[in-house]
C-alpha cells in the first residue's frame, strides 16, 4: 500500500461520532517513493484528506513512508519512532494522541 491510499482510506473509515467535537489540521510529510504531502483536516464530524500543503496545520507530522505505513499496519511503534527522530513533530502534541485513538476509524 502507498501513503496516498493509505490517506483516502483514512477519510473514507473515519467516524465523526468518536470524534465528536475535535477539531485539528494535520500537515503529512512523508519522504520516499510512496511518500507525498497529505493535509488531514478534522472538524464537525467529518475527515477531509486532500495533497499538498496548508498553512493553517495545528499539527505537522514528518517522517518516511517506511515509517509511517510501518506505524500503521503496527510493525512500527509510534512512541519508539517518536523518541528515536524517526518521526518528528511540531505543533498540537494533544491531537497527535488524539488521532491514535483507534475508535476514530473504523476496521474492516
Amino acid at each position: 500500500m502507498d501513503c496516498r491510499t493509505l490517506f483516502t482510506e483514512m477519510a473514507t473509515r473515519f467516524d465523526g461520532t468518536a470524534a465528536g467535537d475535535w477539531q485539528a489540521v494535520f500537515l503529512f510529510l512523508i519522504d520516499g517513493s510512496n511518500g507525498g504531502e497529505f493535509v488531514l483536516r478534522i472538524g464537525g464530524g467529518v475527515c477531509e484528506v486532500t495533497e499538498g500543503r496548508t498553512d493553517d496545520a495545528t499539527t505537522t507530522i514528518t517522517t518516511s513512508d517506511e515509517t509511517w505505513l510501518g506505524i500503521v499496519d503496527g510493525s512500527v511503534n509510534p512512541m519508539t519512532a517518536f523518541m528515536t527522530g524517526k518521526v518528528k513533530v511540531a505543533g498540537n502534541m494533544g491531537d497527535v494522541m488524539k488521532l491514535q485513538d483507534p475508535s476514530l476509524f473504523r476496521r474492516d
